[in-house]
């Protein structure tokens, strides 16, 4: 394995598991952009090089191609751990269901375990899936979740559960200095136009002049935050003296047929919405509570829609005129 020299001065060193995706590799800028130097470790099963492509000229950052669902080893001093590395989208987990359980508790635990033995900060990239189909509006930390763990869902919503559940075991049994970020749903470059996820889907059909695919009568709701805020918010969250779950995400809600039609405006293209039936468990409802990273944070997101989707529009719009 490549890591940095154990001489190193006293600056910073932050692993990210998951590390060419699309949060990982943002995070990854973010932590370069603040003076650390960075090991990001990714298997590649749905990550991309293209996302870290251009940090493999930076002498604070190294890439190692990893499973960490097996042991993980690195010499040398580390600070800080990030564990990102999951299937995130549902197209994702639903043709992985075994390896996104396994990276969620196995993969969690060889991240803990290495955050324990270099007595490092640990972060979890935990997600609102943990409140499954809400019951509580919007959704506040202390909100228990209503989710079906033998639905196709629950191998996704259920491994981040478990993670947490071993996240704070750690805290509480090896006083680990652990932080659990719960995100909502984020876009942004870098996301794949094929990962089944509104954003990528709707923009990907918008600039190929095809119908959007809209499940269910749309009136579903969602609430988008730009990555860049994001992980502004993972690391504020990364230096805090919380331990419990912190809500990321932009409170501002649409339904997805809003949001469709808001695509079809933005793009200018002649697509229309097409509706098809529901999938199994989808949450009708999805917004978050962000008061407490506002109050121990400090933080709430700044770029707002407009910006951010035309940023998002503008990534993707190459990849699609090269396959037309």
């Amino acid at each position: 394995m490549n890591v940095f020299s154990s001489q190193r001065s006293s600056r910073k060193t932050s692993v990210v598991t998951g590390g060419a995706g699309f949060l990982g590799s943002h995070l990854s800028d973010r932590l370069l952009a603040a003076g650390h130097q960075v090991i990001a470790i990714d298997n590649l099963l749905t990550g991309n090089l293209r996302n870290i492509e251009h940090l493999f000229g930076n002498t604070d950052f190294r890439f190692i191609e990893h499973d960490v669902t097996n042991f993980i080893y690195l010499p040398g001093d580390i600070d800080y751990v990030f564990h990102f590395a999951s299937p995130a989208s549902p197209i994702d987990y639903l043709e992985f269901p075994i390896p996104t359980l396994k990276v969620g508790a196995l993969g969690t635990h060889n991240a803990l375990g290495l955050a324990k033995a270099k007595g490092a900060t640990y972060l979890i990239a935990s997600t609102s899936e943990v409140y499954g189909d809400p019951l509580v509006h919007p959704q506040k930390e202390d909100y228990w979740g209503n989710v079906n763990p033998i639905g196709p869902r629950g191998v996704y919503d259920e491994a981040k559960r478990f993670a947490e559940a071993m996240t704070m075991a750690y805290h509480r049994y090896h006083r680990l200095d652990t932080k659990i970020v719960r995100i909502f749903n984020t876009y942004g470059p870098r996301m794949r136009l094929d990962d089944g996820r509104v954003v990528p889907a709707f923009i990907g059909q918008a600039l190929a002049n095809e119908p959007l695919t809209v499940f269910g009568d749309g009136s579903q709701t969602r609430s988008f935050c730009y990555v860049t805020d994001l992980v502004e918010g993972i690391f504020r969250l990364s230096t805090s003296d919380t331990h419990a779950p912190v809500n990321i995400g932009n409170p501002s809600e649409m339904s997805i047929r809003d949001f469709g039609e808001a695509i079809i405006k933005r793009t200018e293209t002649s697509s229309r919405l097409e509706f098809k039936s529901l999938p199994v468990d989808d949450p009708r409802v999805r917004q978050p509570d962000i008061a407490l990273a506002r109050k121990l944070l400090d933080w709430e997101p700044l770029v707002d829609f407009e910006t951010g989707i035309g940023k998002t529009i503008d990534y993707f719009r190459p990849f699609i005129e090269s396959a037309g």
